[in-house]
């Protein structure tokens, strides 16, 4: 018999934790290689940890609630083919016989490691506090004195992710400890997390008799503090401009019954902005980018985040990979499939990671324009507003003339820190000068 961790895989770049929300299995269930143990929440999608091999299920190591960092080990499955399980560090093969000294140090280091990182989060009379619960009190400001006080309706007492939610909305995070110091001792400024968890402290609301509480989503708290942080994180600007879209609405007119009919699907106006906006990406590469510290990541590879509805009413930036490769045909169902599962709930964790600058499409809404927030670690985002008939100004050899066009605005929302106005206003009019070029003859 072997010992397989089953381990917190990666997924992506800007996700370096989740949190566990369900147990598909239980200690002692027996369990098939690519079958779901557990199912994780990021703040961005919620998906499956499949197993890797065949066995049983022989120990858990985090709670419901509790939040791992990728490369964690979350649980230890028991196998028959040695050959394909990893080693886990209680299995010890007993024909080893390692020298005294040998075993001395093992101990030490295994001691070590347990009491810097694997002991649990503890008051000083030894009350376990999760992870996630930590983190949920850093932020909002709770001291450790208060968090002693909650009550915990877990077991043993232990405080869990809903107590912390009803002492939130009770208004115990908005009282403010207030600790004397010695005359003698300087006073320590207060760490930037919670200086900034303070700043965004909302007032209190009154409640009528006749008004209903509604509780968030866990998608929607975790999309709600992913905006405050980007706003909070980036100094954002916003360049509009108007672009004239008549020969593309024209020639989608003309294209699309024959496109369906070839295709199998519809052609949408999405993949023709989208080809603009790689294109553009292409001539203005340092809007491709991304922020680490006091560094500028140049991305290689165009990859469209576009953002789709959830069923639920939240939305979520599905990817388009390598956009720049794609011809319409491939942008168009690429667009489409991304969109359609993400309408069924069927998107996978690697379908929403590798973004390097997101497209958003407000005008689906209704919205003439709008000012979209970046999406962290990226530096620019386009909201494209809703195709109007408007008269316009029409310009010939013979003269002006005033006519009916077609009609839209962009709205581009970037990084002011690494982005000036200059490249945020080049990038967007790039963009709309390609719409404005497109060929009403061009095949498909």
């Amino acid at each position: 018999m072997a010992r397989f961790e089953l381990k917190l895989p990666k997924m992506g770049e800007s996700v370096a934790e989740a949190t566990v929300i369900n147990w598909l299995k239980g200690v002692g269930d027996t369990i098939e290689a690519d079958e779901a143990v557990l199912e994780i929440a990021t703040d961005k999608v919620d998906s499956e940890v499949p197993s890797e091999v065949d066995g049983v299920l022989v120990e858990i190591l985090f709670n419901t609630d509790d939040v791992a960092q990728v490369g964690e080990t979350l649980a230890i499955i028991e196998t028959e083919d040695e050959g394909n399980a990893q080693a886990a560090p209680a299995a010890v093969k007993e024909e080893a016989t390692p020298a005294p000294k040998a075993i001395a140090a093992v101990e030490q280091t295994v001691s070590t490691a347990k009491e810097t990182t694997t002991a649990p989060i503890t008051n000083s009379e030894g009350r376990f506090y999760s992870p996630l619960v930590k983190k949920m009190a850093a932020a909002e400001g709770i001291s450790q004195e208060r968090l002693d006080g909650i009550e915990g309706s877990g077991k043993d007492g232990r405080v869990t992710k809903n107590d912390m939610l009803a002492y939130i909305e009770n208004g115990g995070a908005k009282q403010t400890a207030v600790v004397s110091a010695p005359v003698a001792q300087p006073i320590k400024a207060a760490p930037a997390s919670t200086a900034k968890s303070a700043a965004v402290k909302s007032a209190p609301v009154s409640l009528n008799g006749g008004d209903e509480i509604i509780e968030m989503t866990r998608m929607g708290k975790l999309i709600a503090h992913h905006m405050v942080d980007s706003v909070q994180t980036s100094a954002h600007v916003q360049s509009f401009i108007e672009a004239d879209v008549t020969n593309i609405w024209n020639w989608r007119k003309k294209v699309k019954g024959g496109f369906a009919k070839r295709e199998g699907e519809n052609l949408t106006f999405t993949p023709i902005f989208m080809e603009a906006v790689a294109k553009a990406l292409k001539d203005f590469p340092m809007m491709n980018i991304a922020i680490d510290g006091d560094h500028i990541i140049k991305r290689k590879n165009i990859n469209l985040g576009m953002a789709a509805a959830l069923p639920d009413g939240n939305l979520i930036v599905p990817v388009i990979k390598d956009a720049d490769q794609l011809n319409l045909v491939g942008m168009s169902k690429a667009v489409n499939s991304l969109a359609n599962r993400a309408r069924n709930g069927e998107l996978k964790p690697d379908d929403i990671q590798g973004g390097t600058y997101t497209v958003t499409n407000v005008g689906t809404f209704g919205s003439i324009m709008g000012t979209p927030i970046i999406n962290q670690p990226q530096v620019g985002i386009l909201a494209l507003g809703a195709i109007r008939k408007v008269p316009a100004v029409i310009e010939t050899p013979d003269g002006d003339f005033i006519g009916i066009r077609y009609k839209m605005f962009l709205s581009h929302s970037y990084d002011h820190r690494v982005v000036n106005g200059a490249l945020g206003g080049q990038f967007v009019k790039q963009v709309a000068d390609y719409l404005e070029a497109w060929d009403i003859n061009r095949e498909i």
